[in-house]
């Protein structure tokens, strides 16, 4: 489990910091491919957190069932070496997305959102790790579940002005 401090500060990038943009769908989809790669970086180093912070677990939980037992120190030193690494490099994965625009909705499905404007107003367009490209849209209310495939009316109708 990825730290509360690490969710929040991220949360914070996302909130406060991010200046908004919007994307067209031709600038979105070439932004993609370093985005993805950001995503990648940023799975591996949660999956990397995890599987130490899992072997740390495992290791007091020896402890406490034998009632003590010896440790390898450099080995625990090196496991929380790794916790901490790996926390810090997500952080700066999930900052690096972020600080080009985009949005980190849900980290555990790969779900990425590119700000745009459609009719005047602020939309999503909406990436899924996996998917061969930006195929879809999504209003800010609807989110996830409301996804539209992008069709020539949204294409001929977006990147307009924002409306008040």
């Amino acid at each position: 489990m990825v730290h509360a401090a690490a969710r929040s500060r991220c949360r914070l990038v996302a909130s406060e910091e991010r200046m908004a943009r919007f994307f067209t769908l031709l600038q979105a989809q070439q932004a993609l491919p370093a985005v993805e790669k950001l995503l990648r970086d940023a799975l591996y180093f949660r999956s990397e957190h995890q599987q130490a912070q899992e072997q740390l677990q495992a290791i007091s939980r020896q402890i406490t069932l034998m009632g003590g037992t010896r440790v390898d120190p450099e080995r625990i030193g090196g496991l929380q070496s790794t916790v901490e690494s790996s926390i810090k490099s997500l952080e700066r994965a999930i900052e690096d997305i972020q600080e080009s625009g985009c949005l980190v909705k849900d980290l555990d499905i790969g779900l990425i959102d590119f700000p745009t404007l459609y009719h005047g107003r602020e939309v999503y367009l909406c990436w899924q790790f996996g998917e061969p490209g930006i195929q879809y849209w999504h209003s800010i209310e609807e989110g996830f579940r409301g996804r539209k495939s992008i069709d020539q009316e949204f294409i001929a109708n977006h990147g307009e002005s924002v409306t008040s």
